[in-house]
């Protein structure tokens, strides 16, 4: 069984690091679809709870003061450290800033 799981475990990171859709990927790799996604909502579960960051869902995001595009930008981790920046960085980074600390504002 834990060959298996790190068989699972093995694609969906790479799912989520290649930035694919399930199906493109599946297919690439030959992999039945259902399974992939059996394994990813497993993978995504911890203790029988849904993990709090599930990847490739929307992310509500609360606008408090909108702002021109050259404003300052801070944004706090769960940590409480706080980056600020002279400007608001790329959607792609802060997608990446997303995944890497969930819950960063």
């Amino acid at each position: 069984m834990e060959n298996t799981t790190v068989f699972w475990e093995k694609h969906v990171a790479a799912i989520r690091q290649e930035g694919v859709a399930v199906t493109v990927y599946a297919k690439r790799h030959g992999l039945s679809l259902a399974s992939l996604y059996y394994w990813r909502q497993k993978l995504l579960t911890v203790d029988g709870k849904a993990a709090s960051a599930v990847h490739g869902k929307f992310v509500a995001v609360r606008i408090a003061q909108a702002a021109p595009p050259s404003a300052a930008c801070t944004l706090i981790l769960p940590s409480g450290l706080r980056l600020e920046m002279a400007a608001l960085p790329a959607p792609v980074w802060l997608a990446a800033l997303e995944q890497s600390h969930p819950g960063a504002r």
